[in-house]
């Protein structure tokens, strides 16, 4: 199977490059808001490249896209930040091994260490997937003790709670903001021409990094109160993909479908 079914032109070379989140974001809004999203972006790969940046990991995002029909992207940014990948045509994922040494690098291989500390730490519960460069866990707010964040930083690592159900532990310095910037440094594509797009607080270096960015209308509380204002961010009024397309139209990034 050729993911990219036809030659398209180099990432850097189109109007405009969607850099999305997807729970609650690409995957958000109406069932029509996504069709009409989803299907713009089809119409318009020429012009229109797509990255998705997440807090899913690769595998999963490639199962989401071969069994829900997603429009593929053609990089992701994964895990939160610490997978930094281009997808091949055959639908797996490629990292970028120059964008991901400084990565493996500040994480140092601490997963075993960080697993120990939090080991039967009150409101976390460890997630089965074996990620590579981060440690994920459900949260569990009413149960949760916050010495957690401590000793996280006690071991020289990041800590992000996000949609107050996620606690992540990272390598120092990295999260979505960073990874896009230095993706899209990588790929030679013009800052102002990315549209950065985004709901919870996982996303919040992502659309505070300084490129064109999206809180869509569903977005949660803590993220809107944390942006604030700014002249590079656009507050949307609808949900998920809906705020997308209204986004697209308020930067004049695209010729944008009807209805947007």
């Amino acid at each position: 199977m050729n993911v990219h079914a036809t030659p398209r032109p180099d990432i850097s070379a189109r109007r405009m490059v969607l850099a999305t989140d997807l729970d609650g974001t690409f995957l958000g809004g109406s069932d029509g808001d996504r069709a009409r999203l989803y299907g713009w972006i089809e119409d318009n790969r020429d012009t229109v490249g797509l990255i998705f940046v997440t807090g899913r990991d690769p595998e999963f995002i490639m199962q989401m896209c071969r069994k829900q029909g997603l429009p593929w992207p053609e990089y992701v940014v994964g895990d939160v930040g610490t997978t930094i990948a281009e997808v091949t045509p055959e639908g797996d994922i490629a990292p970028i091994e120059p964008l991901e040494q400084d990565i493996a690098a500040r994480w140092q291989d601490q997963g075993d260490v960080v697993r120990a500390a939090l080991d039967g730490h009150s409101g976390l519960s460890l997630q089965p997937t074996a990620f590579r460069y981060r440690v994920s866990y459900d949260l569990h707010p009413a149960d949760f003790d916050h010495s957690a964040k401590d000793k996280v930083e006690e071991l020289g690592l990041d800590w992000l709670i996000s949609d107050n159900r996620y606690f992540d532990v990272l390598p120092k310095g990295v999260s979505k903001g960073p990874s896009i910037r230095r993706l899209v440094d990588h790929l030679g594509i013009e800052a102002r021409r990315v549209l950065c797009a985004g709901d919870t607080m996982n996303d919040l270096s992502m659309l505070a990094c300084g490129l064109p960015a999206v809180a869509v209308g569903n977005s949660e509380p803590a993220l809107v109160e944390a942006l604030g204002e700014a002249p590079h961010l656009h507050h949307a009024g609808g949900h998920g993909a809906a705020g997308i397309l209204e986004a697209i139209a308020a930067f004049d990034l695209h010729d944008s479908p009807k209805g947007a």
